[in-house]
């Protein structure tokens, strides 16, 4: 379980054509990349993979594609949704199609523990033994999971097999969950990987994060992990600027794409409407700080 969910699992945009159709050609040449750059696993239809833009259907064919071209790595699938039965329906959906596992967080609007403990007792029922990844992340639910509370979830569910830790402090709340977990499971971290040599200090199994430069979280991790940690640091502070920028929610998405088109990793940076869109000021900031990766990247070499 713990060797599965370990190193960098990328969260993967879902590329779209200029008008706004969704583009499985540029779903083969994006995984790719991230296989290129170093990712051991995949994360699709998550929230910045744009998921609650597209239909059932459209999420069912991303997930087919993705797992297509994964080489066999794993591919885990957002599934949440505040429905139950529209998440089971997916999750089942998804599982047939070779996904690994799914992703799956509160749903925005539980107030208690004991809403909390009903939402994933009905989840979980209908779902059966589906390996899943635990997503907290308040800042996108509005559900804030305390740490007994992940901890009497990881106790009742042996369906979870991984947590994506996205709370604020992460490191202190990864340090408290390591001592209250009943038992060892994997600890990934998203926030666009602005945290992660903090998190790694902490002890964390590797990135849930998305970056266009996919190679600067998964080279970090591995440096991290052989025990390089001044070399960790010295690469993340050359992507750290661009890194900065692209953590800006969906704008930033939005940045994130744009990159990833001039890398050739997609045909256009188009995220479905209602989203943003960059302006000729925007570009021209990305311009700036995209020159001045590859000039450090190239001084490193």
């Amino acid at each position: 379980m713990s060797q599965t969910f370990s190193g960098l699992f990328v969260v993967a945009q879902t590329p779209f054509t200029d008008d706004g159709a969704l583009d499985l050609e540029s779903v083969d040449t994006l995984c790719d990349f991230y296989i290129k750059h170093g990712a051991a696993g995949l994360t699709v239809l998550g929230v910045a993979g744009e998921a609650a833009k597209l239909s059932m259907e459209e999420s069912l064919a991303t997930v087919r594609r993705y797992v297509a071209r994964a080489q066999g790595k794993p591919v885990i699938a957002g599934v949440s949704n505040p429905s139950v039965a529209q998440l089971a329906a997916l999750t089942k959906d998804v599982v047939e199609a070779g996904a690994y596992g799914v992703m799956i967080a509160p749903a925005t609007g539980l107030k208690t523990e004991e809403d909390i403990f009903s939402y994933f007792n009905a989840v979980f029922s209908r779902i059966g033994d589906v390996p899943t990844v635990l997503q907290d992340f308040p800042f996108s639910t509005g559900v804030w999971l305390s740490v007994p509370t992940i901890a009497r979830l990881v106790e009742r569910h042996p369906q979870i097999q991984a947590i994506k830790e996205e709370d604020i402090p992460s490191a202190a709340k990864i340090t408290r969950m390591r001592a209250a977990l009943p038992r060892p499971v994997p600890i990934l971290t998203g926030n666009n990987g602005v945290f992660l040599l903090q998190e790694l200090a902490h002890g964390i199994e590797g990135p849930m994060a998305g970056f266009s430069y996919p190679e600067m979280l998964s080279g970090v991790y591995k440096l991290y992990s052989a025990g390089k940690v001044q070399e960790a640091h010295d690469l993340f502070d050359t992507y750290l600027p661009l890194l900065n920028f692209e953590n800006q929610s969906q704008w930033g998405v939005a940045v994130r794409k744009e990159v990833l088109k001039r890398r050739g990793a997609i045909r256009s940076a188009t995220m479905r409407s209602p989203g943003p869109v960059l302006t000729a000021a925007d570009l021209k900031d990305i311009d700036l700080l995209v020159s001045r990766v590859e000039k450090a990247v190239a001084e490193r070499k």
